[in-house]
C-alpha cells in the first residue's frame, strides 16, 4: 500500500480494521509499554557512556587527552545519522524484528568496544554503537502503534520517560561500573543486557505488524523530508523540540563546570546524583501523554513551557543545592512534558508514517541539543554561569513565544 493510498477512505477503513484486529491480538499494551520504556533507556544509554569515561579509555589507549573528545562526537553523529537512515525503515519492515534486529547488532558492537586495543577500534565500535541506538525511537513509534488510540499519549510518555532516564544515569552508571571494574567492563555489561533485552523482546513483542508502505529505500528516505512540507503539526513541533532541547542541553552540558570548582569543588560521583534529580522530574513528566489523551495537550505544553522558564532563577542559585536541585527537577518535568505532547500529537497524524514522522522530529532535536551544549560552553568562558542561566532563560522564553504565536492554528492541535 502507497503512502499516497492512505487518504482514500476505503483506504482508511482498511487500516482502522488491520488496528482494531492487531489490539485484538495483542490486548496487553499496557504490559509492553513498560518493556518497552526499559528498551529505550538501556539502548539510548550507549550514547553517553563514554563521558565520564574519557580520561581512562585515553591512557589505556593511548589517545592524547585534546583529542579524546572525538569519541563522543563521532557517537552523537552517528546517532543523527541513524535518525535519517535507519528509523524511517520502521514504516517499511515489521518493526518487532526490526528492534530485535538492531538490539542484537548493538550488543555486537558493544562488545567490540569493550575489547577494543586501538583508538581506531574503539572509534569505528561508537560510531556504529551510535548509529544502532536510533532503535530507540523506533520503540516509540512501536509504542505508539501498539496503544488503543485513547491510550497512545500515555505510551508514548511511558517509552519517553524510559529514554530520558536511561540519558540522564548512563553517566552516573557508567562511573560506578568503571571505578569497581574499569571502563570495558561498562561495554561489556551493556552488550549483555542488550542481547538479553533483544532475546526477550523477540518473544514477548505482539507478532502482528501493520501492513508496510511499498516504498523503495530511496523513495522512503525522500518521502521522510517531504513530511516537513506536508505537515504544518510537524513544523511546528519540531522547532518546538529544537527549543526546549536546546535549553536542555545549556543546562546539562555546562552544570559539571560551576559544581566541579570552588567553592563547592564537588566530586564527579557527587556532580553525577544531579542526574537522579533529572530523572525525577523526566518520570513525573510521564503523565503528560496522558493530559494529551484526554485533549489537554496544548493546556500541558503552555504550562510546562512557564514552569521552564521559572526553572531559571532557582537554577541560577548555584551556591543554594537545594534550589538548584528544585530548579533542575522543574526544567527536566517542563522539557518533557512538552516532548511527550509533541510526539502524541505528531504520531496521531499521520499512523502509517509513524517512524518517518519520529525521524523527522527527532532531526531537530538532535540541532537543538547540539547548538545548546556549544553555545552554554562558550558562555560559561566568557561570562560564567549567569551567562549561562540568562541564556537558557531567553531559549525558554523563546519558546513559550513561539507556542504562543502557533497555539490557535487548528493544525497544530
Amino acid at each position: 500500500m502507497s503512502v499516497s493510498q492512505t487518504n482514500a477512505d476505503p483506504a482508511k477503513q482498511a487500516d482502522a480494521r488491520r488496528g482494531r484486529n492487531r489490539r485484538r491480538s495483542s490486548p496487553r499494551p499496557r504490559r509492553t509499554a513498560p518493556a518497552l520504556a526499559a528498551a529505550s533507556g538501556l539502548a539510548v544509554a550507549n550514547v553517553y557512556y563514554a563521558q565520564p569515561l574519557l580520561d581512562e579509555m585515553a591512557g589505556d589507549l593511548g589517545i592524547a587527552p585534546s583529542t579524546v573528545g572525538i569519541v563522543v562526537t563521532v557517537t552523537q553523529l552517528c546517532y543523527a545519522l541513524g535518525l535519517l537512515l535507519l528509523v524511517p525503515l520502521g514504516d517499511l519492515w515489521n518493526r518487532r524484528r526490526l528492534i530485535a534486529f538492531q538490539m542484537l547488532l548493538s550488543a555486537v558492537v558493544l562488545t567490540s568496544a569493550g575489547l577494543a586495543r586501538s583508538a581506531a577500534a574503539l572509534l569505528a565500535s561508537l560510531a556504529l554503537t551510535g548509529l544502532l541506538a536510533v532503535v530507540t525511537q523506533t520503540l516509540v513509534a512501536y509504542a505508539a502503534d501498539l496503544a488503543d488510540e485513547r491510550e497512545r499519549g500515555r505510551a508514548v510518555g511511558q517509552v519517553t520517560s524510559g529514554i530520558v532516564v536511561g540519558i540522564l544515569l548512563a553517566r552516573a552508571v557508567s562511573g560506578l561500573l568503571a571505578d569497581a571494574a574499569g571502563w570495558r567492563s561498562v561495554y561489556l555489561l551493556s552488550a549483555a543486557a542488550m542481547l538479553g533485552m533483544s532475546i526477550f523482546l523477540s518473544r514477548r513483542l505482539p507478532a502482528a505488524d501493520p501492513e508496510r508502505a511499498s516504498l523503495s529505500y530511496v523513495r522512503l528516505l525522500r518521502s521522510t523530508l517531504s513530511l516537513y512540507a506536508q505537515e504544518r503539526i510537524l513544523r511546528v513541533r519540531a522547532f518546538l523540540a529544537l527549543l526546549l532541547f536546546a535549553s536542555f542541553s545549556i543546562l546539562w552540558t555546562s552544570l559539571v563546570l560551576p559544581l566541579s570548582e570552588p567553592p563547592l569543588s564537588l566530586s564527579h560521583a557527587a556532580i553525577g546524583a544531579f542526574g537522579l534529580a533529572g530523572a525525577a522530574g523526566a518520570i513525573a513528566a510521564s503523565r503528560a501523554g496522558r493530559l494529551a489523551d484526554r485533549g489537554y495537550g496544548q493546556r500541558t505544553t503552555g504550562v510546562s513551557l512557564v514552569l521552564l522558564l521559572l526553572s531559571w532563577p532557582a537554577i541560577g542559585r548555584i551556591q543554594s543545592l537545594p534550589l538548584l536541585i528544585a530548579g533542575i527537577v522543574l526544567l527536566d518535568l517542563a522539557v518533557q512534558a512538552v516532548h511527550v505532547t509533541n510526539q502524541s500529537f505528531i504520531l496521531a497524524s499521520r499512523p502509517e508514517a509513524r517512524s518517518r514522522l519520529t525521524a523527522a522530529y527527532m532531526v531537530f532535536y538532535s540541532i537543538g541539543s547540539a547548538s545548546g551544549a556549544i553555545a552554554s560552553t562558550h558562555v560559561y568562558d566568557r561570562w560564567g554561569w549567569n551567562g549561562v542561566c540568562w541564556l537558557g532563560a531567553s531559549v525558554s522564553a523563546a519558546a513559550l513565544l513561539f507556542w504562543a504565536a502557533t497555539r490557535t492554528s487548528p493544525s497544530t492541535k
